[in-house]
């Protein structure tokens, strides 16, 4: 009698615990956070060496000191339906190639550019894809915070969301009926430039500024899966996001300040095992499932990990393309 007592005591106690725990999970991530649990056991971080054969050879080289210099490889633009092109442009290092960032380029004229977000966090590239099955392109967008809700002003379908109050001295991406661009934030002035917007987000940081200068601050060495939105000197839109994660955001601004791309002004997106990218076009699939992020100090390196290893990521925030319809 006394056993099974203590039996059922501590299955009370276990019982209370797993109630706590849930508890706690909701009010600091809502439904986001059973998502993130239910999809890929969780998050953390893990301390590897520079030359830990964990990171991605491309993450080792870009560990080195000091980092080797990159240039474009050779690049053609295929239009694969009018206004839509595409392509692949190669990250050189010592003539080889350490990395690849894959490229849409889009005449917002033509085309319907929307913010969107999932905030239950139960949406990887797999389920938009399967949601928006009119969508073009897929990547994801801007920051957001614990719950999965736009961190930032943003816009979705004339809904707007994220915070009223915001010191945006970066950039935002803004769409409405008659297209769509990227617009340099460093006067602070998101709400003017939101004005009117059907859709929009503000992100950062500014990679190139309307002076044609890079703007990223910060000296980080941090290395991610990275994606931007772009405008180039004949207004079209670029969608850019790696397969590996050789940048950090310093380089990355610099890399596409030179490369053949003629951008006038490129704004980061959410990097990281978030950074997936889609693309459905007649006769052209393509589809990037982000693997990669690493916090880097000196030369400590904390490479992030999930239990589920073979899980995809959800994207709470994505930033979609589809046709004009009448």
């Amino acid at each position: 009698m006394i056993l099974k007592r203590r039996l059922m005591a501590g299955f009370a106690l276990l019982l209370l615990a797993a109630a706590g725990a849930c508890w706690w999970v909701w009010e600091r991530n809502g439904a986001y956070g059973f998502n993130v649990l239910w999809r890929r056991g969780g998050t953390y971080w893990v301390n590897v060496k520079t030359d830990d054969p964990r990171l991605s050879p491309a993450m080792r080289l870009a560990l080195t000191v000091p980092v080797p210099a990159a240039t474009s490889g050779p690049m053609n633009w295929q239009e694969r339906e009018k206004g839509f092109e595409v392509a692949e442009l190669p990250v050189m290092v010592g003539g080889r190639e350490v990395d690849r960032i894959l490229l849409a380029r889009i005449d917002p004229s033509q085309y319907r550019f929307i913010v969107r977000n999932a905030p239950d966090g139960d949406k990887g590239i797999d389920e938009w894809e399967r949601v928006l099955p009119q969508a073009l392109l897929i990547v994801n967008g801007s920051f957001y915070g614990l719950k999965g809700l736009p961190d930032t002003p943003f816009i979705s379908e004339e809904t707007v969301m994220g915070p009223r109050r915001y010191n945006a001295r970066a950039g935002t991406f803004v769409a409405d009926k008659n297209g769509a661009g990227v617009r340099d934030l460093r006067d602070g002035n998101w709400q003017q430039a939101l004005d009117g917007a059907s859709n929009a987000m503000v992100s950062y940081p500014l990679l190139i500024g309307d002076d044609g200068q890079t703007h990223v601050s910060s000296n980080s060495r941090w290395l991610a899966n990275r994606s931007f939105v772009a405008q180039d000197r004949q207004g079209r839109i670029i969608v850019g996001t790696t397969k590996d994660a050789f940048f950090s955001l310093a380089r990355l601004a610099q890399f596409l300040k030179e490369s053949p791309l003629d951008l006038k002004v490129a704004l980061n997106l959410d990097g990281g095992p978030l950074a997936c990218q889609s693309v459905r076009l007649p006769g052209f699939n393509r589809k990037l499932y982000a693997l990669w992020e690493a916090q880097v100090e000196g030369d400590q390196v904390k490479l992030l990990r999930w239990p589920l290893s073979s899980a995809t990521w959800a994207m709470a925030v994505v930033l979609t393309v589809e046709r004009k319809t009448n």
